[in-house]
Parts: C-alpha cells; sequence; structure tokens
C-alpha cells in the first residue's frame, strides 16, 4: 500500500498550484536534500546509529561522537543533548550548538498508550537512580524522561528497558513518536470503544520500520475512545477519536493535521468512521502520505499541518482513498463534546469490572526514581500490577478492588501525589525548561512548583477547573495557546528596566469543549517574580465577573484588555 523511499505512491505526481517546485516532495520527484537535516537522514537511517553507539561511542566516550549522529540521528533513540549548566536564557538564541551542549543526555521512554505494568515502572526507577542522578519526568505524552545520562551507560539502560518490554526506539527524531491512548482504556465504565488492539498493532507495523524512519519532521499520534476526550486529539498529526456510528456502531472518527509550536492549527475531521480493525491501515496511509508528499524544503514548514492547510480535508482525504488505501472511508458522526472539563481521570473511579482505578497528580510531571518505585510498591501492595502514564502528566493505578481504595489514597497522599488535588496541581503544566533544555529561554518547572503552593495559599476556596501551562519558549512542548492561561517564556523588563525572566500570556484557549487557541493580550509581559500576582488577579476576575456557569476561557473571550491585565 505505502510507497517506499524513491518510488512516489502515485502515477500521476501531482503539484501543488502556486506552491515553490522545490518542497522536497517525494511524490512529486524531488529527492535532492534541500537543507542539513535532509541530507544527514539521505547518508544514513537514522535507525543505523544505535550500532555506532553500542559499538563506538559508549566505549570511546561523548568525543568520538559524529556531530551528525550527536545532534540528529541519536533522536531516533530517544537521545538529546542536555543543556550545559550556567548559560542564561539570553544566550540560547545565540550560542552554536557545540557550546549549548553538555556531555550528558535527556534519554526518552517511550510508553505507548501510556501502559505500564509495576515491574515496567520499578525498573524505570531504578534506572533513573542508577543512571540519571534520579530524574525521571512523566511527559504530557505519557512518556518518562530521564536526563544526565552518560553515553557510556546507555547500552546497559536498554538492555534493562527492553528486558520488560520497554524501548527508546523513535520516542525523538523525524519518526513515529509514541502514540497517546487512554490511560483507561478496556477498563472506563462510559468507555466507546477500546483502542489497545489498534495500538498495538500500529506499534508493530511502524516503529522501527525504515519505510517509516525518514519523515519530513515527528509525527505525533493519538488513539483513545474515552468519551472524555483524553489525548489531545485536536492538535496531533493524526488522531482516532471513540464514536458511534448510527449504522454501524462503535468506531472511530478520523482527524488529521493538528499542532502547536510557533503557528499552531487544531486538526481538522475528514468525516469519515474507521472501525478497530481498519484503524492500523488508515494509520499507514496517512503517515505515507506525510512522508511522500510532506513538505522537506524548510523545517519551519515541514509538518502534516502545513500539507493539510494547502491541501484542505476533502483532497486529502480523497488521496488517502484512492493512492494508499485504494477503496473508500464511511463517512461517519463526530464525536461529542465531553461532559465534564478534566479530562486527566484524576480521583477514584469505577471500572466497568467492579474494581476501581486511583489517578493522582504530581506536580507539574516532576517526579523521581525513588518515588517512581515507591508507586510500583504501593500499586502491588494494594493488589495492582498495572499503572498509566496520561497526557496530561498524571498517573493511575488499575484494578483496586474496593476495600484497598482508601488505604492507597492515604499511601499515595504521604508521597505528596494528590488524589484530590486542588485546581491549581490538577491543572498546571510546565515543559522541562531552561534547566535542561537547550531551546529554552526561561526556567519553568521550580517556577510552576512554587506558582501551585502560592494560588492554594492565596485562593484556598477556588474550586473551578482551570489549567494554566508555562512553556519555557516559543515551541509550546506544554501546550500554552490551547490553556486556560498559556504562559509562554522570554525575557522581559522589570520595573528598574533590568532584563529578567518573564512570560508573554495567552489567556482563553481550550481542548474539548470548544477547542481553540488564547487569546494575546497586547503588551502584556509578566516577569516571573510577578507571576502569582498576576495570575491571582485574573482569577478573582474571573470569579467576580463571571456569568453562571461560564468558563473561563468563555469569560476571558469577552473581557475587555484591562480586566486581563
Amino acid at each position: 500500500m505505502a510507497a517506499t523511499p524513491g518510488k512516489p505512491a502515485s502515477a500521476t505526481p501531482r503539484r501543488k498550484a502556486g506552491r515553490h517546485r522545490g518542497e522536497g516532495q517525494w511524490a512529486v520527484g524531488h529527492f535532492t536534500p534541500l537543507n542539513g537535516n535532509e541530507q544527514f537522514k539521505k547518508d544514513d537511517d537514522g535507525l543505523n546509529v544505535r550500532t555506532r553507539i553500542e559499538t563506538i561511542y559508549s566505549k570511546r566516550g561523548f568525543d568520538s561522537i559524529d556531530p551528525n549522529d550527536l545532534r540528529g540521528r541519536m533522536r531516533w533513540w530517544g537521545l538529546y543533548t542536555q543543556r550545559k549548566p550556567g548559560i542564561d536564557g539570553g544566550k540560547t538564541a545565540i550560542l552554536e550548538p557545540e557550546e549549548l551542549d553538555d556531555e550528558y543526555f535527556m534519554l526518552r521512554v517511550r510508553i505507548d498508550g501510556g501502559r505500564l505494568t509495576t515491574g515496567q515502572l520499578r525498573v524505570i526507577g531504578e534506572i533513573s537512580q542508577e543512571f540519571a542522578r534520579g530524574t525521571a519526568d512523566i511527559t504530557d505524552r505519557q512518556n518518562v524522561q530521564y536526563h544526565w545520562i552518560r553515553i557510556e551507560d546507555v547500552p546497559e539502560i536498554w538492555n534493562r528497558l527492553e528486558a520488560v518490554g520497554l524501548s527508546t526506539t523513535e520516542a525523538c527524531g523525524d519518526t513515529p513518536r509514541v502514540i497517546l491512548g487512554s490511560p483507561v482504556a478496556g477498563i472506563a465504565e462510559d468507555e466507546i470503544i477500546d483502542g489497545t488492539p489498534a495500538i498495538e498493532e500500529i506499534h508493530r507495523r511502524i516503529v522501527g520500520d525504515k519505510a517509516f524512519s525518514n519523515l519530513p519532521r515527528k509525527f505525533k499520534s493519538a488513539v483513545s475512545g474515552s468519551p472524555l476526550l483524553d489525548v489531545a486529539h485536536e492538535i496531533n498529526d493524526i488522531a482516532f477519536v471513540g464514536v458511534n456510528h448510527p449504522e454501524h456502531g462503535p468506531g472511530f472518527d478520523l482527524w488529521v493535521g493538528g499542532g502547536l509550536s510557533t503557528n499552531p492549527k487544531i486538526g481538522v475531521r475528514l468525516g469519515a468512521w474507521v472501525p478497530l480493525d481498519e484503524v492500523p491501515d488508515v494509520y499507514e496511509g496517512v503517515i505515507s502520505i506525510f512522508r511522500d508528499y510532506g513538505y522537506r524544503r524548510l523545517r519551519t514548514r515541514a509538518r502534516l499541518k502545513f500539507l493539510v492547510a494547502d491541501w484542505g480535508a476533502e483532497k486529502f482525504r480523497q488521496v488517502l482513498e484512492d493512492e494508499y488505501l485504494k477503496r473508500p472511508l464511511v463517512d461517519g458522526p463526530a464525536p461529542e463534546q465531553p461532559v465534564q472539563r478534566w479530562r486527566d481521570h484524576v480521583g477514584v473511579h469505577r471500572q466497568k469490572d467492579g474494581r476501581y482505578y486511583v489517578g493522582f497528580a504530581p506536580r507539574v510531571g516532576r517526579v523521581d526514581g525513588a518515588t517512581l518505585t515507591k508507586i510500583a510498591e504501593v500499586a502491588e501492595a494494594h493488589g495492582s500490577g498495572r499503572v498509566r502514564t496520561t497526557a496530561e502528566q498524571k498517573m493511575i493505578v488499575l484494578d483496586v478492588e474496593e476495600p484497598q481504595v482508601g488505604s492507597l489514597v492515604s499511601a499515595l497522599e504521604s508521597l505528596d501525589l494528590r488524589v484530590g488535588p486542588s485546581p491549581f496541581r490538577r491543572g498546571t503544566m510546565a515543559c522541562t525548561g531552561i534547566e535542561f533544555c537547550k531551546l529554552a529561554i526561561v526556567e519553568t518547572k521550580a517556577r510552576g512548583a512554587s506558582l501551585i503552593d502560592e494560588l492554594e495559599r492565596r485562593l484556598p476556596e477556588f474550586d473551578e477547573p482551570i489549567t494554566i501551562n508555562i512553556n519555557g519558549c516559543p515551541n509550546a512542548c506544554a501546550r500554552i495557546q490551547v490553556a486556560d492561561i498559556g504562559l509562554k517564556g522570554q525575557l522581559v523588563l522589570d520595573e528598574n528596566g533590568e532584563q529578567v525572566e518573564g512570560f508573554q500570556v495567552h489567556l482563553g484557549g481550550a481542548l474539548g469543549l470548544e477547542a481553540g487557541f488564547g487569546r494575546k493580550v497586547r503588551g502584556l509581559k509578566v516577569t516571573s517574580a510577578e507571576l502569582p500576582d498576576y495570575v491571582e488577579r485574573v482569577l478573582k476576575r474571573f470569579q467576580a465577573e463571571r456569568e453562571d456557569g461560564e468558563r473561563f476561557a468563555a469569560w476571558a473571550a469577552r473581557a475587555g484588555e484591562e480586566a486581563l491585565s
């Protein structure tokens, strides 16, 4: 079904009217690399770097690593160099990569669908303690990220992960990255359809296959049959959303072309209903379109969202059906709006088998290896062998018998893992930030944790769902444009005219309920020191001015700039 590199999928190549001919689209015969990234991918597939890591770099050390492997192909195995300590945000865009690089790595553990056994979680925690100075952040893509990893230790880490069925394969790079899935797939009482078999089959077919290991850029995916719309489907390159077809029953609504960063776009529905057993075929068709027709000339336009925006949903679906699937798709309904704001599954919830799952909130996804091993121990002590990560930097323990629930909640709370968190603990999310990220301009994780503490102290009675997303740079890893309060890190001037860390503010973004991007208030920038005062002020105005039942996003959309500043 899919074209192989060098062999366009269509016998009648298409040209995008009005677009520069040299977009680097393979399907129209443009195979000459148009930038350095495309050149190093053509020179050698990123998956091949593993052999060099195992046989050369891990034995000879950091200085032996080829630059195209160091800042390119090693991402195909989940490895990024981390930021050298002591470099302030003003230097981020000025220094050369080799000046920013530390001799340590971030390593991302791929966790498709957020599914873990307690045994796997224990190994993740042990690796953190032994090789990563205790670091282990839960990401908003259901992964776990280590820092302080030495290249010498990578083969042993791989051995330990793979011994329990985990990997770092294509956790980064221009590849099909982790497939988000509902963390309560197969157990939730209100589930429309369990997408787990589709995730497993997609992973089996696609991940590690060199037919899909040289994409124009990263490819983000999501599959969920939850009515809570719990995988941020609107901002993935491809998403399958659970729906009930009036004639065919449970299946999935197909979305493509979502993404954030500096040019955000909400994904579009193709109007197609996909049965569970056809999801992998459709996934393969869409990723093949991206590989063959995706723009490779400019990295800034190399995401699927730009192709979808230029083609439109109708043409995209037609190409998918005619050139890749070789059959029409069934028309289908849109997903219904979720009945509640929170989509993270935090709290105590009954499973369809009569047992319970218990979701809890760390602070801004920051945990450590010792805590992860304790979570595994606590879960097992209460009869559970399964845990899940969520797309909101949270975790869940599954399969708890009713008599064990209270004791489990107490044990988690004793670890500062809140089962009944405040709206601020529950709704605040942060990216890695300047502590480790070479792209970051400001600090985020500690800033988010201290903001939670301040807001809990200042607004103890606040009980509305609120999302506060903190990002260290414009790239929106923490989804700033779709948060109630989105904070984009940048350097700003304080009252003394000094350049300090601060944020541009986006207000009123949302996913699920009337998905859309937040508004930027003209000229509004807040220093990091002023942040608690600013958020407190805005939330108090919201409380004072909101209409009955009005959400923060709706209020922010209609409020005057004076109220938002």
